[in-house]
């Protein structure tokens, strides 16, 4: 029987598109099921910012009857206005293991892209740089992250087969804190000299409510440390406010890093949290009526550090402030006993954040792609 596309347009079949992403995985050991409500609140035009600037067309694949296949095609026009593209993205896309129904789905994200004189496509990658992105090529074996997509292994074949090929990759890391030996006492030496040398000042805030008050100062400093970074996509400042409301007020205050200068201007800052991966998977996509209770004990629980964000104001590059942040992570991970950390995504030719790792035991166990579609006459 061919392939059916349906186009998304209601309540009803949105949760059918969510669904069909969570019970494609349901026996794997390695995927991390989203929040359905905050799958839900993604394509909410009311609530999600992006779609201020960016269009999409939500698509679902049936075959015999059954859903077989989801994407989306997503027209995000600050990000091709800030490249100057034409160029059309894919995302969340899951699929059984079979050609005709791939076929079908980039078939229909093609049309779309052509009805809108599009030169490429690329993904999978959201509305912003804030949703997870790549497809996994690599470390099928290791647990997912929140900020993270998950596919089984066949995926890879099925995209490269309709003609996509690499536009990036993305790799991510396992490092362990340096409880035998100890933090290596040239590191220490060097903050030292680095803080004294050029004035700089750790904040200490007690609270994260104090953190939120500077909010928009971290996500502006991240925009402008990733503004060059490969398909960033600038956040307008109701996105700026959806985030922060979003993500900073619940953070521990410890696993926060924020440096200032003289003049108490932010010039760095790193955002990292207990992984909340053993507490999605016990949730199964509903935070009711058990879920909120994972999350919270989650929290509280120092096994495995999740790195988020970190940015570095462009005069301070160079001079000691990642480094700062970085020993000061590692030493509040060593007090709260945490076992080990993820260093989600960092574009695979970023040798200096690598090099910041290598005291750390890293070892490299995911990889993720970024693919490209040349689009034909």
């Amino acid at each position: 029987m061919s392939v059916e596309i349906k186009e998304v347009k209601s309540k009803s079949d949105l949760k059918k598109f969510i669904q069909f992403g969570i019970d494609l995985y349901k026996d794997n050991p390695y995927f991390v099921p989203p929040m359905i409500m905050d799958e839900i609140e993604t394509y909410s035009h009311k609530k999600n910012p992006a779609y201020e600037n960016a269009d999409d067309k939500i698509f679902l694949a049936y075959k015999n009857g059954h859903i077989a296949g989801r994407i989306v095609g997503i027209n995000n026009k600050l990000a091709n206005k800030k490249w100057g593209t034409n160029n059309l993205r894919f995302s969340w896309f899951e699929t059984i293991d079979d050609y005709e129904v791939t076929k079908a789905l980039f078939d229909a994200v093609l049309d779309w892209a052509k009805e809108l004189g599009m030169d490429t496509i690329t993904g999978p990658h959201g509305f912003c740089d804030l949703d997870p992105q790549g497809l996994l090529v690599e470390g099928f074996d290791q647990m997912a992250t929140i900020a993270s997509f998950y596919n089984h292994s066949y995926v890879k074949d099925l995209v490269e087969r309709y003609g996509f090929i690499k536009d990036v990759d993305y790799v991510e890391y396992l490092s362990t804190p340096p409880y035998e030996t100890g933090m290596p006492q040239k590191l220490i030496d060097t903050t030292e000299w680095i803080k004294k040398r050029y004035n700089y000042r750790i904040l200490d805030y007690k609270t994260t409510k104090e953190y939120k008050a500077r909010g928009n100062e971290i996500f502006e400093l991240l925009e402008e440390s990733f503004e060059q970074n490969y398909g960033t996509v600038p956040l307008t400042k109701k996105q700026v406010d959806y985030y922060v409301k979003k993500y900073i007020g619940f953070i521990h205050p410890e696993l926060i890093k924020v440096v200032v200068d003289e003049h108490d201007t932010m010039i760095g800052f790193m955002i990292t949290m207990p992984s909340l991966t053993k507490a999605y998977r016990k949730a199964n996509g509903h935070m009711f009526p058990f879920g909120m209770f994972h999350l919270l004990k989650a929290i509280k629980t120092y096994e495995t550090l999740d790195f988020y964000f970190a940015g570095v104001k462009k005069d301070y590059r160079g001079k000691g402030v990642d480094l700062l942040m970085v020993v000061e992570i590692v030493k509040s991970a060593m007090k709260l006993g945490f076992k080990n950390a993820e260093s989600n995504q960092e574009l695979e030719l970023n040798s200096k954040v690598q090099a910041e790792w290598k005291f750390f035991n890293p070892v490299m166990h995911k990889r993720r792609r970024i693919y490209k579609l040349q689009i034909e006459g």
